[in-house]
C-alpha cells in the first residue's frame, strides 16, 4: 500500500480567506411603483450591494457603478454598521458618498422594526425625495419579493 501523499492544511481549509471569484450579474433592482399612494414615482428594492456571505459575492465597486449608473440619487440602508462589518462592506456609506449618492442611514437590526418615531423620520425623508423627484432606492440585506 502506498502511504498518502502529502496534503497541506489549506486545501482543505473552507475560511472566509478563501479566493472566490466575485458575482458577474448587475444588481437587481426592483422598481415598486407608487401609484397606490398617489405618487408618480417609483421606489427602488435591491440587495445589499458588495454583499459577500455564504454563496454570495458581490463586487462593492461594480454594484455601487451600477446603481449610479441607473441614476440613484439617494439611497435609504437599513443595515446597522455590524451587519455591514459581517457582510464584508464596511465602507459602503462612505463609497455611497464618494459616488455623490446622499445616504439615509436609519440602522434596524436583522429582523427587527423601527419604532414609530424612526418610522415617522423614514417616511419623512422618504417624501421628500420623491416629491423632489429623487431617484431613491432601499436597501437591507436581502432583496424582498415585489409582488406582480
Amino acid at each position: 500500500m502506498k502511504p498518502p501523499s502529502t496534503i497541506q492544511t489549506s486545501e482543505f481549509d473552507s475560511s472566509d480567506e478563501e479566493p472566490v471569484e466575485d458575482e458577474q450579474t448587475p444588481i437587481q433592482i426592483s422598481w415598486l411603483p407608487l401609484s397606490r399612494v398617489n405618487c408618480s414615482q417609483f421606489l427602488g428594492l435591491c440587495a445589499l450591494p458588495g454583499c459577500k456571505f455564504k454563496d454570495v459575492r458581490r463586487n462593492i465597486q461594480k454594484d455601487t457603478e451600477e446603481l449610479k449608473s441607473c441614476g440613484i440619487q439617494d439611497i435609504f440602508v437599513f443595515c446597522t454598521r455590524g451587519e455591514l462589518s459581517k457582510y464584508r462592506v464596511p465602507n459602503l456609506l462612505d463609497l455611497y458618498h464618494q459616488y455623490g449618492i446622499i445616504t439615509h442611514h436609519h440602522p434596524i437590526p436583522d429582523g427587527g422594526a423601527p419604532d414609530i418615531a424612526s418610522c415617522c423620520e423614514i417616511m419623512e425623508e422618504l417624501e421628500i425625495c420623491l416629491q423632489n423627484n429623487r431617484k431613491t432606492l432601499i436597501h437591507s440585506r436581502l432583496s424582498p419579493p415585489i409582488p406582480v
